[in-house]
């Protein structure tokens, strides 16, 4: 690594530390939907759902930021509740790496969400979804680098920081709820409103004898999607999300375009972009094909860390797999 990336790498570690730590995150949340909110729970067209993510932020920092994500939900007891209603579960596991993987995260979790359907048909509901989640951290003292180690020739000097190369580690039980509204006025088009909170019991880490309280993290999201064209659909969607004394918002939107209308199972083409206010400009393309979905994005870096980051955001993943029957009639559920 040369001295200009050393020197970049520590002045970007010195503004992470003066930052309040925030949840991790993926610029295309609406494809990762059990780690949004627990009321996504079962609330898709389909029989199960699974879905994956992977996000490398920063990556010319030093891999600064690595998460990756998979997820697989699925309706119950469909005998045994009214047939407006739709009872999920859902399991979720998480991974996040930091410090070029000094720093790892990892969780496993169990949500369930109950919608009611609001009407006959269930066009429109409410759900309430609820989200337990073991996490894990482990910190690898030996591939840490400090900022008295910094020297002409690289991080070769000596730190005062003092762990003999121990691998420190702290685990946690979490507690996240939500609810979602979801509605149709058509069968071309949906909307939908949810707000989340995840670390509701205020989690404790500890390292070496210190405790760090995991501050809240309340969201507000919401989209929908409506026909503006006999094979085109404009998709749309925004978060708020606010930890610890940070906020970030998102807001954005895509064009659908069908190249197969006719077919059960249409193939089609997305297009479009999401902002992060104050941080990224984040372009999206999209590929909809049988039950697949796939999805890229990268983030042009706006904020005062381009500098660091050479503009380079981060490039992210997503593909969800629904398996949806081909005989009945399609629910309109939240798609972006």
């Amino acid at each position: 690594m040369g001295i200009r990336t050393c020197f970049l790498f520590s002045c970007f570690c010195f503004l992470l530390g003066n930052v309040s730590a925030q949840d991790p995150h993926f610029s295309q949340f609406f494809s990762s939907p059990l780690t949004l909110n627990p009321a996504h729970t079962g609330k898709f067209f389909g029989s199960y759902r699974v879905a994956g993510n992977y996000r490398n932020q920063w990556p010319t920092i030093n891999n600064a930021f690595t998460t990756a994500t998979v997820s697989a939900d699925f309706h119950i007891m469909q005998n045994k509740i009214a047939s407006n209603d739709t009872w999920g579960l859902g399991m979720v596991g998480y991974n996040d790496n930091s410090a070029n993987g000094a720093v790892k995260f990892n969780y496993a979790a169990l949500s369930t969400a109950y919608h009611k359907g609001l009407d006959e048909e269930g066009i429109h509901s409410l759900g309430a979804g609820f989200q337990v989640t073991y996490a894990n951290m482990l910190i690898n003292t030996a591939d840490l680098k400090f900022e008295d180690q910094l020297t002409s020739s690289g991080f070769t000097g000596v730190s005062s920081e003092v762990f003999n190369g121990a691998t420190l580690k702290s685990g946690y039980i979490d507690v996240n709820a939500g609810v979602l509204y979801n509605g149709s006025t058509s069968d071309r088009n949906n909307f939908y409103f949810g707000v989340s909170m995840y670390h509701i019991n205020r989690p404790k880490q500890t390292f070496t004898g210190a405790q760090y309280v995991l501050n809240p993290r309340t969201t507000f999201h919401g989209g929908g999607y409506f026909p503006i064209g006999e094979t085109t659909t404009l998709h749309v969607s925004a978060q708020q999300m606010f930890q610890g004394g940070a906020s970030t918002t998102m807001l954005g939107g895509a064009i659908q375009l069908s190249a197969t209308p006719d077919a059960p199972k249409p193939t089609s083409f997305y297009f479009g972009s999401w902002v992060r206010f104050n941080d990224a400009i984040i372009p999206y393309l999209g590929l909809e094909f049988d039950d697949f979905r796939l999805g890229l994005t990268y983030d042009y870096n706006s904020s005062s860390l381009k500098t660091a980051s050479q503009n380079r955001g981060g490039i992210e993943l997503s593909l969800i797999y629904i398996h949806r029957p081909s005989t009945d009639r399609p629910v309109n559920c939240p798609k972006f």
